[in-house]
């Protein structure tokens, strides 16, 4: 079956490495907050200005000061450091931060993205996602295969404004794990129980299918 968001967070969790320095999309990417692994220590960065935030907080911990970019109450783990946003953007556009997981609404076979603007609706702004995009060379993308209407999101060109152009290098869905690379995306993951051949379905850009495409382990 598609992966839940809470197993999305989970699964991008298993690619955060002893000493990273991470920052958190609005979206899914914060969840992943509650699944750092066991046995590594992971600094998350918030661009608002927190360097170490911590898991989401319970009724006996909430804060309401304490937020995170896309305003949701957050905690803070021993060590973390408060400053300004522009000090949270220097330290993103000076490529040091190792992982950026990000949301989107769309990525094509080339690395682009689009991921802050629908014509037609309301937008409140592109927020740091282009300064994400530019400035991290690790970025992960995570989000659902196909939109509410059943198109795919997977495309051999972006439709919507780009966010950034030729920057993924990953992305993970609730149907799959993928890699883009020579134009193509080549399949590595399958989430449990879904098949090959809905996956093909549900991907209108070129993808690339190994003879033997493992299932997602958590």
């Amino acid at each position: 079956m598609a992966l839940s968001r809470e197993q999305l967070a989970q699964r991008v969790s298993q690619e955060l490495q002893d000493g990273f320095y991470v920052n958190l999309g609005i979206g899914i990417p914060t969840l992943v907050a509650n699944y750092i692994p066991e046995g590594i220590e992971v600094m998350l960065q918030s661009e608002n200005g927190l360097l170490g935030m911590g898991e989401f907080p319970t009724e006996e911990t909430i804060d309401a000061d304490l937020i995170n970019a896309g305003k949701q109450t957050v905690t803070a783990v021993p060590g973390a450091s408060f400053f300004s946003s522009a000090e949270s953007f220097a330290m993103i556009r000076g490529g040091h931060v190792d992982l950026t997981v990000l949301g989107a609404f769309e990525v094509d076979v080339n690395g682009s993205i689009a991921s802050w603007m629908i014509p037609g609706k309301l937008v409140k702004g592109m927020g740091g996602a282009m300064d994400l995009v530019a400035g991290a060379d690790n970025i992960i993308v995570t989000m659902m295969h196909a939109d509410k209407y059943g198109n795919s999101k997977l495309l051999p060109k972006c439709e919507l404004p780009l966010t950034g152009y030729g920057c993924i290098k990953r992305v993970l869905t609730d149907l799959a794990f993928v890699e883009i690379k020579d134009g193509a995306f080549h399949l590595l993951e399958r989430a449990p129980g879904v098949s090959v051949e809905e996956i093909i379905e549900k991907t209108a850009g070129k993808l690339i299918v190994p003879e033997h495409v493992p299932e997602m382990v958590f």
